[in-house]
Protein backbone atom coordinates (compact mmCIF):
# COMPACT_ATOMS: atom_id res chain seq x y z
CA UNK A 1 0.00 0.00 0.00
CA UNK A 2 1.17 3.07 -0.93
CA UNK A 3 2.25 5.75 1.96
CA UNK A 4 0.46 8.97 2.20
CA UNK A 5 3.89 10.41 0.79
CA UNK A 6 3.49 8.37 -2.59
CA UNK A 7 -0.20 9.67 -2.28
CA UNK A 8 0.57 13.06 -2.06
CA UNK A 9 2.68 12.93 -4.83
CA UNK A 10 0.58 11.27 -6.97
CA UNK A 11 -2.19 13.41 -6.26
CA UNK A 12 -0.08 16.34 -7.72
CA UNK A 13 1.25 14.75 -10.24
CA UNK A 14 -2.58 13.97 -11.83
CA UNK A 15 -3.83 18.14 -11.63
CA UNK A 16 -3.71 19.99 -14.60
CA UNK A 17 -0.69 21.36 -15.91
CA UNK A 18 -0.91 25.51 -14.56
CA UNK A 19 -3.03 24.52 -11.15
CA UNK A 20 -1.59 26.24 -8.04
CA UNK A 21 -0.75 24.27 -4.72
CA UNK A 22 -0.48 25.34 -1.45
CA UNK A 23 0.16 22.98 1.22
CA UNK A 24 -3.06 23.62 3.27
CA UNK A 25 -5.31 23.05 0.39
CA UNK A 26 -2.98 19.49 -0.05
CA UNK A 27 -3.85 18.92 3.71
CA UNK A 28 -7.33 19.57 3.48
CA UNK A 29 -7.84 17.15 0.65
CA UNK A 30 -5.86 14.06 1.45
CA UNK A 31 -6.20 14.69 5.40
CA UNK A 32 -2.66 14.99 6.34
CA UNK A 33 -0.68 16.67 8.38
CA UNK A 34 0.27 20.24 6.96
CA UNK A 35 3.96 18.97 7.69
CA UNK A 36 3.78 16.03 5.72
CA UNK A 37 2.28 17.98 2.85
CA UNK A 38 5.33 20.25 2.93
CA UNK A 39 7.68 17.48 2.58
CA UNK A 40 5.95 16.13 -0.48
CA UNK A 41 5.39 19.48 -1.91
CA UNK A 42 9.46 19.55 -1.61
CA UNK A 43 10.01 16.92 -3.12
CA UNK A 44 7.48 17.40 -6.45
CA UNK A 45 9.69 20.55 -6.69
CA UNK A 46 13.02 18.26 -6.45
CA UNK A 47 11.32 16.22 -8.92
CA UNK A 48 10.81 19.02 -11.34
CA UNK A 49 6.73 19.03 -12.00
CA UNK A 50 6.08 21.96 -9.33
CA UNK A 51 7.59 25.17 -9.27
CA UNK A 52 7.48 27.55 -6.43
CA UNK A 53 7.65 31.65 -7.09
CA UNK A 54 8.08 34.12 -4.99
CA UNK A 55 4.59 36.65 -4.01
CA UNK A 56 2.83 34.21 -6.53
CA UNK A 57 2.88 30.65 -4.51
CA UNK A 58 3.15 27.30 -5.77
CA UNK A 59 2.29 25.77 -8.94
CA UNK A 60 2.08 22.55 -11.34
CA UNK A 61 4.59 22.69 -14.41
CA UNK A 62 4.83 20.15 -17.32
CA UNK A 63 7.75 17.64 -16.25
CA UNK A 64 10.48 18.13 -18.65
CA UNK A 65 12.05 15.91 -21.10
CA UNK A 66 15.15 15.29 -21.35
CA UNK A 67 16.04 17.00 -25.06
CA UNK A 68 14.41 19.96 -23.66
CA UNK A 69 16.27 20.30 -20.85
CA UNK A 70 17.97 23.92 -22.36
CA UNK A 71 14.80 25.32 -22.35
CA UNK A 72 13.32 27.57 -19.42
CA UNK A 73 9.33 28.20 -18.33
CA UNK A 74 8.63 31.35 -17.56
CA UNK A 75 8.23 29.94 -13.35
CA UNK A 76 11.90 29.91 -13.47
CA UNK A 77 12.50 32.57 -15.29
CA UNK A 78 10.08 34.98 -12.75
CA UNK A 79 13.04 32.98 -9.95
CA UNK A 80 16.21 33.84 -11.79
CA UNK A 81 15.36 37.93 -12.44
CA UNK A 82 14.13 38.13 -8.89
CA UNK A 83 10.55 38.59 -11.05
CA UNK A 84 7.13 39.96 -10.05
CA UNK A 85 4.27 38.39 -11.93
CA UNK A 86 2.04 41.75 -12.96
CA UNK A 87 -0.29 39.43 -15.13
CA UNK A 88 -0.67 36.33 -16.99
CA UNK A 89 0.24 33.80 -13.91
CA UNK A 90 -1.74 30.78 -15.65
CA UNK A 91 0.69 30.82 -18.35
CA UNK A 92 4.02 30.12 -15.98
CA UNK A 93 4.33 26.81 -16.91
CA UNK A 94 4.79 27.63 -20.11
CA UNK A 95 8.57 26.87 -22.37
CA UNK A 96 9.85 29.85 -23.88
CA UNK A 97 11.50 28.93 -27.12
CA UNK A 98 14.00 32.32 -27.32
CA UNK A 99 13.92 35.24 -25.87
CA UNK A 100 14.57 38.86 -27.99
CA UNK A 101 15.59 42.48 -26.70
CA UNK A 102 13.44 45.01 -27.41
CA UNK A 103 15.98 47.43 -28.42
CA UNK A 104 15.05 48.76 -31.62
CA UNK A 105 12.22 50.63 -33.25
CA UNK A 106 8.64 48.85 -32.46
CA UNK A 107 8.00 47.43 -36.27
CA UNK A 108 11.44 45.88 -36.22
CA UNK A 109 10.92 44.33 -32.86
CA UNK A 110 7.85 42.81 -33.40
CA UNK A 111 9.38 41.62 -36.91
CA UNK A 112 11.89 39.14 -34.22
CA UNK A 113 8.53 38.48 -32.07
CA UNK A 114 6.76 35.25 -32.04
CA UNK A 115 4.94 32.85 -30.40
CA UNK A 116 6.90 31.07 -27.25
CA UNK A 117 9.08 33.84 -27.23
CA UNK A 118 10.36 36.03 -24.57
CA UNK A 119 10.44 39.84 -25.49
CA UNK A 120 12.99 41.59 -22.82
CA UNK A 121 11.83 45.32 -22.74
CA UNK A 122 11.66 48.41 -20.63
CA UNK A 123 8.64 50.65 -19.63
CA UNK A 124 7.36 50.44 -23.99
CA UNK A 125 3.64 49.93 -23.43
CA UNK A 126 2.73 49.27 -26.73
CA UNK A 127 5.59 46.57 -27.19
CA UNK A 128 3.96 44.89 -24.28
CA UNK A 129 0.64 44.88 -25.85
CA UNK A 130 1.82 43.69 -29.58
CA UNK A 131 3.88 41.25 -27.99
CA UNK A 132 1.12 39.47 -26.40
CA UNK A 133 -0.75 39.95 -29.18
CA UNK A 134 1.73 38.29 -31.42
CA UNK A 135 1.85 35.04 -28.69
CA UNK A 136 5.07 35.78 -26.95
CA UNK A 137 5.29 36.52 -23.14
CA UNK A 138 7.11 40.11 -21.54
CA UNK A 139 9.63 40.72 -19.31
CA UNK A 140 9.68 44.67 -18.28
CA UNK A 141 12.87 45.81 -17.03
CA UNK A 142 13.73 48.76 -14.73
CA UNK A 143 11.43 48.32 -12.27
CA UNK A 144 8.45 49.16 -14.19
CA UNK A 145 4.72 48.68 -14.54
CA UNK A 146 2.70 48.30 -17.35
CA UNK A 147 -1.35 49.30 -18.46
CA UNK A 148 -4.07 47.83 -16.49
CA UNK A 149 -5.63 46.95 -20.62
CA UNK A 150 -1.80 44.75 -20.97
CA UNK A 151 -2.56 42.78 -17.77
CA UNK A 152 -6.30 41.74 -18.72
CA UNK A 153 -4.37 40.82 -22.36
CA UNK A 154 -2.43 38.71 -20.47
CA UNK A 155 -5.13 37.00 -18.28
CA UNK A 156 -6.87 36.44 -21.10
CA UNK A 157 -4.23 35.10 -23.53
CA UNK A 158 -2.04 33.24 -19.91
CA UNK A 159 0.48 34.93 -21.01
CA UNK A 160 3.09 35.75 -18.54
CA UNK A 161 4.29 39.65 -18.19
CA UNK A 162 6.87 39.79 -15.56
CA UNK A 163 8.60 42.80 -13.92
CA UNK A 164 12.25 42.95 -12.32
CA UNK A 165 14.22 45.87 -11.24
CA UNK A 166 17.28 44.62 -13.25
CA UNK A 167 18.44 46.18 -16.64
CA UNK A 168 17.96 44.73 -19.65
CA UNK A 169 21.88 43.81 -20.40
CA UNK A 170 21.93 42.38 -16.46
CA UNK A 171 19.04 40.52 -17.49
CA UNK A 172 19.74 38.89 -20.80
CA UNK A 173 23.14 38.29 -18.86
CA UNK A 174 21.33 36.21 -16.35
CA UNK A 175 19.08 33.88 -18.53
CA UNK A 176 21.80 33.19 -20.31
CA UNK A 177 23.48 31.46 -17.68
CA UNK A 178 21.19 29.85 -16.55
CA UNK A 179 20.16 28.38 -20.36
CA UNK A 180 23.94 27.42 -20.06
CA UNK A 181 23.93 25.64 -16.94
CA UNK A 182 20.79 23.75 -18.43
CA UNK A 183 22.83 22.64 -21.32
CA UNK A 184 25.70 21.37 -18.85
CA UNK A 185 22.87 19.68 -16.85
CA UNK A 186 21.34 18.09 -20.01
CA UNK A 187 25.03 16.23 -20.70
CA UNK A 188 24.85 14.88 -17.52
CA UNK A 189 22.07 12.18 -18.09
CA UNK A 190 20.62 10.50 -15.19
CA UNK A 191 19.42 6.98 -14.16
CA UNK A 192 15.83 8.70 -13.40
CA UNK A 193 16.33 9.58 -17.34
CA UNK A 194 17.02 6.16 -18.79
CA UNK A 195 15.65 3.36 -16.01
CA UNK A 196 12.60 0.81 -16.76
CA UNK A 197 10.08 1.87 -14.12
CA UNK A 198 9.16 -0.19 -11.48
CA UNK A 199 5.32 -0.64 -13.55
CA UNK A 200 7.16 -2.15 -16.14
CA UNK A 201 9.47 -4.43 -13.86
CA UNK A 202 9.61 -7.60 -13.31
CA UNK A 203 10.30 -8.50 -9.79
CA UNK A 204 10.11 -10.99 -7.47
CA UNK A 205 8.98 -11.76 -4.14
CA UNK A 206 11.58 -13.10 -1.32
CA UNK A 207 8.47 -15.90 -0.26
CA UNK A 208 8.10 -16.90 -4.19
CA UNK A 209 9.94 -20.25 -5.47
CA UNK A 210 12.47 -21.20 -8.26
CA UNK A 211 9.23 -22.36 -9.95
CA UNK A 212 7.99 -18.69 -10.51
CA UNK A 213 11.75 -17.27 -11.40
CA UNK A 214 11.77 -20.43 -14.28
CA UNK A 215 8.12 -18.77 -15.43
CA UNK A 216 9.27 -15.31 -15.59
CA UNK A 217 12.21 -16.50 -17.38
CA UNK A 218 10.35 -18.24 -19.86
CA UNK A 219 7.75 -15.63 -20.55
CA UNK A 220 10.87 -12.75 -20.61
CA UNK A 221 13.61 -14.27 -21.34
CA UNK A 222 15.50 -12.74 -18.90
CA UNK A 223 17.63 -14.16 -16.33
CA UNK A 224 17.71 -11.61 -14.03
CA UNK A 225 15.59 -10.62 -11.73
CA UNK A 226 15.12 -8.01 -8.34
CA UNK A 227 13.85 -9.76 -5.26
CA UNK A 228 11.60 -7.32 -3.19
CA UNK A 229 9.59 -7.90 0.18
CA UNK A 230 6.07 -7.09 0.79
CA UNK A 231 6.66 -3.01 1.83
CA UNK A 232 8.79 -3.45 -2.35
CA UNK A 233 11.92 -2.82 -0.51
CA UNK A 234 15.01 -4.25 -2.29
CA UNK A 235 16.65 -7.69 -0.66
CA UNK A 236 18.22 -9.34 -2.92
CA UNK A 237 19.06 -10.19 -6.80
CA UNK A 238 18.91 -13.33 -8.77
CA UNK A 239 20.04 -14.80 -11.63
CA UNK A 240 20.24 -18.10 -13.59
CA UNK A 241 23.46 -18.98 -12.34
CA UNK A 242 22.14 -18.65 -8.58
CA UNK A 243 19.38 -21.01 -8.98
CA UNK A 244 22.14 -24.16 -10.91
CA UNK A 245 21.27 -27.26 -8.94
CA UNK A 246 18.68 -26.04 -7.24
CA UNK A 247 15.33 -27.98 -6.84
CA UNK A 248 12.30 -25.86 -8.21
CA UNK A 249 10.45 -25.51 -5.02
CA UNK A 250 13.55 -23.77 -3.47
CA UNK A 251 12.38 -20.52 -1.95
CA UNK A 252 14.52 -17.45 -3.77
CA UNK A 253 15.37 -15.97 -0.55
CA UNK A 254 17.58 -19.30 -0.48
CA UNK A 255 19.53 -18.92 -3.21
CA UNK A 256 19.48 -15.09 -4.57
CA UNK A 257 22.62 -12.75 -3.85
CA UNK A 258 22.20 -10.87 -0.88
CA UNK A 259 22.20 -7.09 -0.13
CA UNK A 260 23.18 -6.31 -3.97
CA UNK A 261 24.45 -2.92 -5.10
CA UNK A 262 22.02 -0.32 -5.80
CA UNK A 263 21.91 3.39 -7.51
CA UNK A 264 19.34 5.91 -6.97
CA UNK A 265 17.57 7.81 -9.70
CA UNK A 266 20.35 11.17 -9.47
CA UNK A 267 23.02 8.61 -9.40
CA UNK A 268 24.30 10.01 -13.13
CA UNK A 269 24.90 7.27 -15.91
CA UNK A 270 28.38 7.56 -15.90
CA UNK A 271 28.72 6.78 -12.45
CA UNK A 272 26.28 3.64 -13.00
CA UNK A 273 28.23 2.12 -15.83
CA UNK A 274 32.14 1.95 -14.01
CA UNK A 275 30.27 0.47 -11.30
CA UNK A 276 29.00 -2.46 -13.80
CA UNK A 277 32.14 -2.25 -15.52
CA UNK A 278 33.97 -2.12 -12.20
CA UNK A 279 31.77 -5.59 -10.46
CA UNK A 280 30.75 -7.10 -13.65
CA UNK A 281 27.13 -6.50 -13.59
CA UNK A 282 24.40 -6.61 -15.88
CA UNK A 283 21.76 -4.76 -14.45
CA UNK A 284 21.46 -2.68 -11.14
CA UNK A 285 18.21 -1.99 -9.35
CA UNK A 286 16.83 1.42 -8.93
CA UNK A 287 16.02 2.74 -5.73
CA UNK A 288 14.58 5.63 -3.61
CA UNK A 289 15.76 6.71 -0.13
CA UNK A 290 13.67 3.92 2.01
CA UNK A 291 15.39 1.10 -0.16
CA UNK A 292 11.86 0.49 -2.37
CA UNK A 293 12.28 -0.32 -5.70
CA UNK A 294 11.90 2.61 -7.98
CA UNK A 295 12.56 0.40 -11.33
CA UNK A 296 16.47 -1.06 -13.08
CA UNK A 297 19.09 -0.22 -15.39
CA UNK A 298 20.78 -2.60 -17.58
CA UNK A 299 24.03 -2.37 -19.72
CA UNK A 300 21.97 -1.46 -22.70
CA UNK A 301 20.20 1.07 -21.46
CA UNK A 302 23.72 2.95 -20.05
CA UNK A 303 25.46 2.09 -23.31
CA UNK A 304 21.97 3.99 -25.18
CA UNK A 305 22.28 6.71 -23.09
CA UNK A 306 26.42 7.35 -23.31
CA UNK A 307 25.38 7.26 -27.10
CA UNK A 308 22.50 9.82 -26.81
CA UNK A 309 24.81 12.26 -25.16
CA UNK A 310 27.65 11.54 -27.82
CA UNK A 311 24.48 12.76 -30.34
CA UNK A 312 24.20 15.94 -28.78
CA UNK A 313 24.88 18.99 -31.11
CA UNK A 314 24.94 21.39 -28.35
CA UNK A 315 26.33 20.75 -24.87
CA UNK A 316 27.61 23.73 -22.23
CA UNK A 317 30.68 24.02 -21.15
CA UNK A 318 31.93 23.62 -17.34
CA UNK A 319 35.61 25.20 -15.92
CA UNK A 320 37.24 21.69 -16.37
CA UNK A 321 36.36 21.49 -20.23
CA UNK A 322 37.77 24.95 -20.31
CA UNK A 323 40.88 24.24 -18.11
CA UNK A 324 41.53 21.30 -20.17
CA UNK A 325 41.28 22.53 -23.57
CA UNK A 326 44.23 24.66 -22.86
CA UNK A 327 46.48 21.76 -21.88
CA UNK A 328 48.23 20.86 -25.10
CA UNK A 329 50.95 18.36 -26.18
CA UNK A 330 54.27 19.98 -26.22
CA UNK A 331 56.16 16.71 -27.40
CA UNK A 332 55.73 13.50 -27.25
CA UNK A 333 57.66 11.22 -29.21
CA UNK A 334 57.21 7.97 -26.59
CA UNK A 335 55.26 7.34 -23.82
CA UNK A 336 57.81 8.28 -21.20
CA UNK A 337 58.85 11.76 -22.84
CA UNK A 338 54.99 13.09 -23.16
CA UNK A 339 55.29 16.78 -21.83
CA UNK A 340 51.73 19.16 -22.05
CA UNK A 341 51.93 22.86 -21.90
CA UNK A 342 49.08 24.84 -19.95
CA UNK A 343 48.47 28.69 -19.86
CA UNK A 344 47.55 30.03 -16.57
CA UNK A 345 44.45 32.15 -17.96
CA UNK A 346 42.70 34.95 -15.22
CA UNK A 347 39.48 32.44 -14.86
CA UNK A 348 41.66 29.62 -13.24
CA UNK A 349 43.28 31.51 -10.41
CA UNK A 350 41.99 32.31 -6.97
CA UNK A 351 41.54 35.74 -5.35
CA UNK A 352 45.44 36.72 -5.03
CA UNK A 353 45.79 36.07 -8.14
CA UNK A 354 47.62 32.55 -8.49
CA UNK A 355 46.39 29.31 -9.82
CA UNK A 356 43.77 27.67 -8.03
CA UNK A 357 44.06 24.43 -6.02
CA UNK A 358 41.13 22.89 -8.24
CA UNK A 359 42.44 23.99 -11.36
CA UNK A 360 45.75 22.59 -10.52
CA UNK A 361 44.12 19.32 -9.64
CA UNK A 362 42.05 18.80 -12.80
CA UNK A 363 45.64 19.95 -14.88
CA UNK A 364 47.47 16.83 -13.26
CA UNK A 365 44.51 14.59 -13.62
CA UNK A 366 43.90 15.17 -17.23
CA UNK A 367 47.81 14.82 -17.95
CA UNK A 368 47.52 11.67 -16.15
CA UNK A 369 44.38 10.59 -18.31
CA UNK A 370 46.07 11.40 -21.79
CA UNK A 371 49.67 9.61 -21.05
CA UNK A 372 47.50 6.20 -19.36
CA UNK A 373 45.38 6.50 -23.18
CA UNK A 374 49.02 6.01 -24.77
CA UNK A 375 48.67 2.47 -23.14
CA UNK A 376 45.53 1.43 -23.05
CA UNK A 377 41.45 2.66 -24.64
CA UNK A 378 39.58 3.55 -21.72
CA UNK A 379 38.84 6.24 -18.83
CA UNK A 380 40.23 6.50 -15.26
CA UNK A 381 39.09 7.66 -11.99
CA UNK A 382 41.34 8.81 -9.14
CA UNK A 383 41.14 6.76 -6.35
CA UNK A 384 43.94 8.09 -4.24
CA UNK A 385 46.16 11.28 -5.15
CA UNK A 386 48.43 13.50 -3.39
CA UNK A 387 49.18 16.88 -4.45
CA UNK A 388 52.15 18.67 -3.43
CA UNK A 389 51.84 23.03 -4.05
CA UNK A 390 55.50 24.07 -3.98
CA UNK A 391 55.37 27.27 -5.26
CA UNK A 392 52.69 29.88 -6.30
CA UNK A 393 51.75 30.18 -9.88
CA UNK A 394 50.70 33.60 -11.49
CA UNK A 395 48.33 34.65 -13.96
CA UNK A 396 49.49 34.56 -17.60
CA UNK A 397 52.38 31.66 -16.26
CA UNK A 398 53.48 28.77 -18.90
CA UNK A 399 53.05 25.57 -17.35
CA UNK A 400 55.53 22.56 -18.65
CA UNK A 401 53.22 19.21 -16.90
CA UNK A 402 55.14 15.94 -17.24
CA UNK A 403 53.30 12.77 -16.46
CA UNK A 404 55.25 9.39 -16.13
CA UNK A 405 53.40 6.25 -15.77
CA UNK A 406 55.44 4.43 -12.76
CA UNK A 407 52.62 1.16 -13.31
CA UNK A 408 50.02 0.09 -15.15
CA UNK A 409 47.78 -2.79 -15.09
CA UNK A 410 44.89 -3.90 -16.31
CA UNK A 411 42.50 -1.68 -14.15
CA UNK A 412 44.74 0.13 -12.06
CA UNK A 413 47.13 2.97 -13.14
CA UNK A 414 50.47 4.32 -11.18
CA UNK A 415 51.06 7.89 -12.30
CA UNK A 416 53.53 10.65 -11.28
CA UNK A 417 52.89 14.09 -12.66
CA UNK A 418 55.51 17.13 -12.12
CA UNK A 419 54.76 20.48 -12.94
CA UNK A 420 57.13 23.45 -14.14
CA UNK A 421 57.11 26.89 -14.96
CA UNK A 422 60.41 28.44 -16.31
CA UNK A 423 61.79 25.48 -15.64
CA UNK A 424 61.24 25.55 -11.69
CA UNK A 425 59.56 22.67 -10.12
CA UNK A 426 56.02 24.57 -8.75
CA UNK A 427 53.74 21.52 -8.09
CA UNK A 428 54.00 17.70 -7.78
CA UNK A 429 50.90 14.74 -7.37
CA UNK A 430 51.11 11.17 -7.24
CA UNK A 431 47.48 9.26 -8.00
CA UNK A 432 46.51 5.70 -8.32
CA UNK A 433 43.67 5.24 -10.90
CA UNK A 434 41.05 3.02 -11.74
CA UNK A 435 40.62 2.10 -14.89
CA UNK A 436 37.37 1.25 -17.35
CA UNK A 437 37.56 -0.12 -20.97
CA UNK A 438 35.92 1.55 -23.76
Amino acid sequence: MATKHEQILHYIDELPVGEKISVRQIAKALSVSEGTAYRAIKDAENKGYVSTIERVGTIRIERKKKENFEKLTYAEVVNIVDGQVLGGRAGLHKTLNKFVIGAMKLEAMMRYTGAGNLLIVGNRTNAHELALKAGAAVLITGGFDTEEDVKRIADELELPVISTSYDTFTVATMINRAIYDQLIKKEIVLVEDVLTPVTQTISLQTTDTIEEYLKHNRETSHSRFPVVDQHMKVQGMVTSKDIMGHKTDTPIEKVMTKNPMTVGGKTSVASSSHMMVWEGIELLPVVDQSHKLEGIISRQDVLKALQVIQRQPQVGETIDDTVTNQLVLANGKTKNEAMYRCEVTPQMTNHIGSISYGVFTTIVTEAANRVLRMYKKGDLVVENMTIYFLKPVQIESMLDIFPRVLDVGRKFGKVDVEVFNGGVLVGKAMMMCQLTER
